[in-house]
């Protein structure tokens, strides 16, 4: 591979040994934040960092938000929730790179003058959080986050806690109930966790990809992060590549990398005697995209002149011969059995939407449930106080324009 990985190389891959990380390149990142935080945010806005937990927001912005508030107490939350099917990028990277993700947690700390930050992590990762928690004790007693702390002028708080392991606890607000020690429930926006977030006190939440990615920008710069990336994309992203191909596993690949590259070249192309037929991109909440669609350009902007969106990375490719309805009705099962159920829009909205899926698939599908999906799926986004909803009619949606006629097939009357 002529692309070196910046996440995922070797060098970085040493699990919860500080002493290993600091020696290596690590810590500089953070060095050059202490020494002019004034650029920080600024540098992340040249570099045009996006977040990437799946909605491609500016880093920045968040950032800065953050930043301008007023307030003795600020939180920065580290979201590794990660449990939506296809998605496996953060749990690697809490196992064999936590001391990276801690720094860039603590860049923002400096950036934003926060002095909580909060390690959020799935209980069912059991190995990634025993790992962040020894890396957690190993920061406790460097010299570096005491350098953090003199320039804070107040004790800084550095602590891994557990989510509930539900696959709505990820959502930005339900972390913060979570942190609070209250069920997972998102929350109405406004106020925005910038504003208002853990005990009513600024918050800021960013993916476990981002706060990893943070510690190299500073330390090269910008330009360099911006010349990683494919066409007008920036830096690498890291893809989740599962499902029908010889070589499933995570690359970390230039931003704006092909579908088919991902596909054919890494990914080793399709299980013997198999044919593509689709991916579902950024996990199953997402688009379809089909063979017309291959030589894609993987970035923010590119996807979504496809109308479709990078989410989180995940790439879950299916073949020829493999039933749509099937796939997107175990799909829509995951996230109607995700829902926390504060929405009625969502707990029964996701319900019907299985309900109908199981019985187009199996074979007991009228041509009034094909039209009740399609009206659910115009009726339901924008119903919830979070995304769920949103999620699950997309990729019912999607899947309708890009294969109705196999809906139509499986019909009886």
């Amino acid at each position: 591979m002529i692309f070196e990985p910046i996440l995922l190389s070797t060098k970085t891959c040493i699990g919860a040994d500080l002493n290993l990380w600091l020696s290596d390149h690590g810590g500089h990142g953070l060095k050059q934040a202490l020494k002019a935080p004034e650029l920080i945010i600024d540098t992340l806005k040249k570099a045009d960092l996006r977040g990437m937990g799946g909605a491609g927001f500016p880093t920045y912005r968040k950032w800065q938000a953050i930043a301008d508030q007023q307030s003795a107490d600020k939180y920065i939350l580290c979201n590794g929730n990660e449990d939506e099917p296809g998605t496996f990028k953060d749990r690697y990277l809490l196992k064999a790179t936590p001391h990276q993700i801690i720094e860039g947690a603590l860049i923002a700390a400096v950036a934003v003058q926060a002095n909580h930050v909060y390690l959020y992590i799935n209980p069912h990762q059991a190995e990634a959080l025993a790992v962040m928690e020894k890396a957690v004790e190993q920061w406790q007693i460097s010299s570096l986050l005491s350098e953090v702390a003199a320039y804070l002028k107040r004790p800084i708080e550095l602590k891994v806690v557990k989510s509930s392991g539900l696959y709505i606890g990820g959502e930005e607000t339900a972390v913060i109930s979570s942190v609070e020690e209250g069920f997972p429930f998102p929350r109405e926006k406004p106020p925005y966790p910038f504003e208002s977030g853990v005990f009513g006190k600024p918050s800021l939440i960013n993916n476990v990809e981002t706060f990893a990615t943070v510690p190299h920008i500073l330390k090269n710069g910008a330009e360099w992060y911006n010349q990683l990336g494919i066409g007008n994309a920036s830096g690498t992203k890291l893809y989740s590549l599962s499902g029908d191909v010889l070589k499933p596993g995570l690359y970390e690949l230039p931003m704006g990398t092909t579908l088919r590259e991902l596909v054919f070249t890494y990914g080793g192309g399709m299980l013997t005697s198999s044919h593509f037929k689709a991916v579902f991109t950024g996990g199953p909440s997402n688009t379809l995209l089909t063979t017309a669609d291959l030589d894609v350009h993987m970035d923010f902007d590119s996807l979504k002149e496809k109308g479709s969106s990078l989410g989180t990375g995940a790439m879950i490719v299916i073949s020829e011969g493999t039933s749509i309805v099937r796939k997107v009705a175990e799909y829509v099962d995951f996230f109607a059995a995700g829902s926390c159920g504060q929405c009625t829009s969502c707990k029964t909205g996701t319900y019907q939407l299985a309900r109908l899926l199981r019985r187009i698939d199996t074979g007991s599908g009228l041509r009034t449930d094909l039209r009740a999906l399609e009206s659910l799926c115009s009726l339901l986004p924008g119903s919830g106080r979070c995304a769920l909803i949103d999620g699950a009619a997309t990729v019912v949606s999607s899947s309708l324009k890009q294969f109705y006629q196999e809906y139509q097939q499986q019909l009886i009357d």
